[in-house]
């Protein structure tokens, strides 16, 4: 899967070169040129590496996240990445598992908030309820209020605070259903979230134990590099 082209654009276009593509953002290519690089022999040797570098990282990770979208299909589950995303690269990330055909997942600390387990533990030592903090994270302007379980007490606790979603970390599709099932009959609409310990070979068995969305660092922590070189084709002189 192709991505990262527009980055790859701003690093030909900085160097003095520019590029005419020949596959289009999130589209199969293999084995083919998906581009011709133009300019100067400096300007196409100055732009190759960092163009390079951002491209394989972005085709890498489209065609792992196309992979898990496609373990996906047939049911309603749909892919997220998660924070676990390179230092200052995390739109150039979240970019790339949307060429795959994922979906953007929290950016930031500010618009969603995710109540963790150390968060809980905060909570717990400074006497403030679940309830009282998602309130004031939503009059602080949240969007979304994210709470990770652990329990079936948790789960009660979460839906009894109004939580937008729940996050269900390092659990075996069962506790998936059925914590799911309790959370819904508790908070009808609530979403719930499976995370930790997913891969291409369990992802369908979470999505079919009813987990609305799973989310993978995989994704964009560990991602392997697309193969793609830059090959020069010397120019003719009559």
């Amino acid at each position: 899967m192709v991505a990262g082209l527009v980055y790859a654009d701003a690093v030909a276009g900085l160097a003095g070169a520019t590029v005419a593509w020949r596959v289009n953002e999130g589209r199969m290519a293999e084995r083919e040129a998906i581009g011709t690089i133009s300019g100067s022999l400096a300007a196409v040797l100055r732009a190759e590496r960092p163009l390079l570098n951002l491209l394989q990282r972005a085709s890498g990770i489209a065609t792992l996240t196309r992979r898990y979208v496609e373990a996906l299909s047939g049911t309603a589950c749909r892919l997220l990445h998660t924070r676990k995303t390179a230092p200052g690269l995390r739109l150039f990330d979240a970019a790339a598992v949307v060429a795959g055909g994922g979906e953007v997942h929290r950016l930031d600390l500010a618009h969603t908030v995710m109540i963790k387990d150390n968060h809980w533990r905060a909570l717990a030592g400074s006497g403030k309820s679940l309830t009282e903090a998602l309130s004031d994270a939503r009059g602080r302007g949240a969007l979304s209020c994210q709470v990770e379980v652990e329990s079936e007490a948790a789960v009660r606790e979460a839906c009894a605070a109004a939580a937008d979603r729940l996050l269900i970390d390092n659990q075996t599709p069962a506790t998936v259903r059925s914590w799911g099932d309790l959370a819904r009959s508790l908070q009808p609409g609530i979403a719930i979230e499976a995370t930790g310990g997913i891969s291409l070979s369990n992802v369908t068995e979470f999505a079919e134990a009813g987990a609305d969305f799973v989310s993978v660092g995989e994704l964009t922590h560990s991602v392997r590099a697309a193969d793609i070189a830059i090959e020069l084709t010397p120019s003719r002189r009559a």
